[in-house]
Formats: structure tokens, sequence, C-alpha cells
């Protein structure tokens, strides 16, 4: 897990899209989603239910969310 990942799950959360979360991120849409699924396979649970029209977090998303920010938000209180 790093903070990329961390990153791009919150941008994913707020934009409810990959592509745009990656626009927001400066990547690719390829590299968010393999940044995603790496930490989603770290985690052994899946942050968002994906499908062709529309990204939403799981029950388990939305738990650890509030975990994810607050992780990002010390990294900015360090900087």
């Amino acid at each position: 897990m790093n903070l990329s990942q961390l990153r791009y799950a919150k941008a994913v959360a707020e934009t409810g899209s990959f592509t745009l979360a990656a626009e927001q991120c400066y990547v690719t849409q390829p590299t968010l989603s393999n940044g995603i699924a790496q930490l989603e396979q770290e985690l052994e649970e899946r942050l968002f239910t994906r499908t062709t029209r529309a990204v939403s977090l799981t029950p388990f998303g939305n738990h650890i969310l509030p975990f994810i920010n607050a992780v990002l938000d010390a990294q900015d209180t360090l900087l």
C-alpha cells in the first residue's frame, strides 16, 4: 500500500469515475486502475462496485474511506 494508491481511491470515491479520477491525479486511467486493483488485493476486499456506467463504494469501501482520508490528511499535515 502506498500514498498514491490511497489518493487514487479517494479520487475515485469523490468523482465516481476512474477516468475523471485519473485526470484529477494526473495519471493514465490504466495506471489508476492498476493502483486500485493492487490496493484491493492487499486489503483482500473490493473498494468499488464497477458497472459499465457507474462506480460506487462497496460497504467495505464506505467503511475504510474515512481511514484513507485520515492518512492523506496526516500526510498533508506533515508537509
